[in-house]
């Protein structure tokens, strides 16, 4: 899901063919990285995993109970393989849900992941189409385009001295009204 597209950079930036796609691509991609996990999406995060020849575990912390549910397809990540990708769970418990692995892995007793893999079902939000959200990434998308071109367009420090460096903690402060109608509850800690 590209929030900002490679068009609307060009057209904000003002660079006209100057650049490739691709490089104003690599921009809008880190404006991603930077806002989607901030947003609520439907995901469960894993704690550790474990797999038989034929079957995989993944637990959790919290119960998953009235989360997920037998037949259900999920798309797990971030737990390497054979664990990764497209899944229908075949059972599971309060803390843990299992499914059918492919190719002959080897068995892997319960063992903790750091960091946690992500669990995720059908998203039913598309913020393509919120417009916050698309400013938000265009915004940050300019920040990280700016930063890269000329260094000494910083910010300025919480003592008030000017810095060179943008891409610090601030900036996803800078569009953090934006996004606020959106944000995860689960990325607010600190």
């Amino acid at each position: 899901m590209a929030l900002t597209t490679v068009a609307e950079l060009r057209s904000a930036l003002g660079v006209g063919t100057l650049y490739t796609d691709a490089t104003l691509q690599e921009v809008c991609d880190a404006a991603d990285v930077v806002i989607l996990p901030m947003l609520w999406n439907n995901y469960t995060f894993n704690v550790a995993h474990s797999n038989t020849t034929t079957e995989g575990t993944l637990y959790f912390e919290q119960s998953i109970k009235d989360v997920f549910y037998v037949g259900q397809t999920v798309v797990i990540t971030g737990n390497g393989a054979p664990h990764n990708g497209s899944k229908a769970i075949t059972g599971m418990s309060d803390f843990s849900i299992t499914y059918a692995v492919t190719g002959t892995p080897a068995a892997k007793p319960k063992h903790a992941l750091a960091p946690f893999g992500q669990v995720a079902v059908a998203s039913t939000v598309d913020y393509t189409t919120d417009t916050a959200i698309q400013l938000a990434a265009l915004l940050i998308s300019v920040d990280i385009w700016q930063s890269r071109q000329v260094s000494s367009t910083g910010g300025v420090s919480p003592d008030f001295t000017p810095s060179p460096y943008r891409m610090g903690s601030t900036l996803l402060a800078r569009v953090r009204g934006l996004i606020a109608h959106a944000l995860d509850p689960r990325s607010m800690v600190g």
